[in-house]
This record gives C-alpha cells, structure tokens and sequence, in this order.
C-alpha cells in the first residue's frame, strides 16, 4: 500500500504533500488527490466528472495537463464530462456532443470544430472563438464590418494544410480587388492548424467571383455574410 501511494503521488505531483492534511491543501491539489484516488485500483477507463468546473483557469491548465500526462504515460482511456469547450478542444482526440439525453454528433475533435453539423455543435464550438463577435457587429450594423459599393463581407475558414498559404496577398495580385480584415483566428488544435478570417473584399462584381472560387479551389469554406 505504501508503495502504491508513493507511486500515485509522485505521478500527480504530490509527494511533499503526503503528510497534509485536506484543509492543508488548495483546490487544485485537492483534485489531484481525487485523480490519485480514482487510479488505485487501477481502472481500465478514467471517468472525469466536470474535473475543471470549479478551478481557476491557471489550475485547469495544470490539472487538464495532468490528465493529458495520466493518458500517456498509463495508455488509459478517459472519458471526460464537460459543457466547456475549450476544455474539450485542449486534450481531447474524439468528442461526443449530447443534447436531451442523445448523443446528436460525434466523431474526431478536429473534423467536429472544423465542420460541426448540429445547432447546438455549432453553439458550442461558437462560445470558444470571437466569431460570436463578429455577428454581433453584424447585427449592430457596426461600423467596422458597413460596406461600401461593391464590397461582401465574407467569412474564410481554414482547415489542414491550407492555413498557412498566403491566400489573402495572392488573391489581391491575381484578381485586381482590395482586401481589409476585420477578424481573424488561427489556432492548433490536435496538432493542426484550423482557422477563420472575415475579410471585406471589394472590386469589380466578376472579380469578386473569381477571387472567391479561388479561395475555395484551395479548400477554404466561404461564407458571405453581407
């Protein structure tokens, strides 16, 4: 027993604790002494209830780095419970979205933040970006996203491998138009690059098209937005 317990608080980053006392310990650690609990006996699957609900976010980080840590060291599965996206997005590989007590989507984490097919996937994925954002400017009719004659605004999301091409410079050369960002975010998620830029593009009514049709020619969702 004795060696289990040195074992276990040594893998949650523990051991000067042994001798505390609960109160003697903050919120995260107490955490860490749960997860240590819960892996006693060895389980096959690690079931996360809300395991970051009540921390700090500087806390969730550690514990959420913890956990991806557990995953890899011991090869054992967890199932982790949470409305938090951002929480999912960090160390998660594959994610189950549930609504009235169904599961109404699943699949990948990638594929599911880069294309999310329900209402309330897409709810969800929203709260982790500042797209919620930009269509509140919309709604405003705030200056930043008002155009002028023979502008759109349009929505660019990348994903894979066309993240980090210079699309916005070559379709400015190619297509004679003029380019202004308004958002953009590009962030890594599994390991690869998945992002949005809404741009106002203005020119020549063919030229628009054109530039559009090359943007998706390369693998760009394009979503004109005014």
């Amino acid at each position: 027993m004795d060696q289990k317990v040195d074992e276990l608080l040594e893998l949650v980053d523990l051991k000067e604790k042994k001798n505390a006392y609960p109160s003697q310990l903050s919120g995260g650690q107490k955490q860490r002494v749960a997860i240590a609990r819960a892996l006693a006996s060895e389980p096959s699957v690690l079931l996360c209830d809300e395991a970051t609900s009540a921390l700090d976010p500087q806390t969730t980080q550690s514990i959420l780095s913890l956990l991806k840590s557990i995953n890899q060291k011991l090869n054992l599965t967890i199932v982790l419970i949470t409305h938090e996206m951002a929480v999912i997005k960090s160390i998660c590989n594959q994610v189950a979205v549930m609504e009235n007590g169904k599961v109404v989507e699943q699949g990948n984490i990638y594929d599911l933040f880069a294309n999310p097919k329900q209402e309330v996937t897409q709810n969800f994925v929203l709260t982790t970006s500042n797209l919620s954002r930009l269509y509140e400017m919309i709604e405003t009719n705030n200056p930043l996203v008002q155009l002028k004659e023979n502008e759109k605004l349009i929505l660019l999301n990348y994903a894979n491998n066309n993240a980090d091409k210079a699309l916005i410079s070559e379709v400015s050369r190619n297509f004679s138009v003029d380019t202004s960002i308004v958002f953009g975010n590009v962030e890594v998620i599994d390991n690869r690059p998945l992002g949005s830029l809404a741009i106002i593009i203005g020119g020549e009514k063919v030229n628009i098209e054109g530039a559009i049709a090359y943007f998706e020619n390369y693998g760009v969702k394009v979503e004109v937005l005014k």
